[in-house]
């Protein structure tokens, strides 16, 4: 019978410990709380980063666990009521909008994708079911940025606390935080979200949140898609898309027994 593969072993000892510590742990803290000399850590963990396991912070150096590591859950996804409610009404809501539809949640300060329906054509596309996604420059995320009072966008503070800008991924990305509370305020108001452009170009998506029977929003459902199908000529969002996107919306909250629906 073939032995363990130390090399493994090692592998998911890190990842056991980084579970443990959400907002990261430097690599001297590592290597010594794995008894693991620190070249051979950091080595396992470029590794692993390498496979999107495992992240590190540009800032502080911290690790922890990456986006690839959410993608493994399956299991967890598939047992998620969330998503088990919701696979039926996706599927409608890509068949009538004709775009992509994923659904997220919150996880530590980004928009964790719990299921992702292919736009239902030919093209070329890669599936995001365990991606994170920035709440600042998403309709997912505005939307749990507007419903959500856990919600903060990551970047929006700096070491000290204090309120900084965040970050841009296109010049239409919103990166002042007080633009940003002005958008989720209207978000709140209207119950559904779009951004353009604001985190891909040539992109844009409509979101909308899912409540429970608590009247809790555990999370937001939306499609994205080519501006020139999703933006009308006079730059606003396509309305008819709009309520698409908000009749799936209220369909899953029903399923998960949000009552006002």
């Amino acid at each position: 019978m073939p032995g363990r593969i130390q090399s493994i072993e090692r592998a998911a000892a890190l990842l056991r410990l980084l579970s443990g510590a959400p907002q990261g742990v430097g690599l001297g803290e590592i290597s010594r709380s794995s008894d693991l000399p620190k070249g051979t850590t950091l080595g396992i963990l470029r590794t692993l980063q390498h496979v999107g396991f495992v992240e590190q912070d540009a800032e502080t150096g911290h690790y922890r666990l990456g986006g690839g590591m959410l993608s493994l859950g399956s299991r967890y996804l598939d047992g998620n009521e969330l998503r088990a409610r919701a696979l039926n009404w996706a599927d409608s809501l890509a068949s009538l909008s004709g775009e992509s539809v994923r659904i997220g949640t919150l996880h530590k300060n980004r928009v964790l994708v719990v299921h992702h329906v292919f736009r239902p054509d030919s093209s070329r596309q890669s599936l995001d079911v365990g991606g994170l996604l920035p709440l600042h420059a998403t309709s997912l995320g505005q939307v749990l940025l507007a419903h959500d009072p856990l919600a903060r966008p990551e970047g929006g503070e700096d070491e000290e606390g204090t309120v900084a800008d965040l970050p841009a991924f296109t010049r239409h990305t919103i990166t002042s935080p007080d633009a940003l509370a002005v958008r989720t305020a209207a978000v709140r108001h209207a119950g559904w979200a779009w951004e353009a452009e604001e985190l891909v170009e040539g992109e844009v998506s409509i979101s909308a949140p899912i409540h429970d029977r608590r009247g809790l929003t555990v999370g937001a459902i939306g499609v994205g898609g080519a501006v020139e199908r999703l933006r009308d000529e006079d730059g606003e969002p396509d309305m008819q898309q709009v309520s698409y996107v908000r009749d799936a919306a209220r369909a899953v909250s029903r399923e998960l027994g949000a009552i006002r629906f």
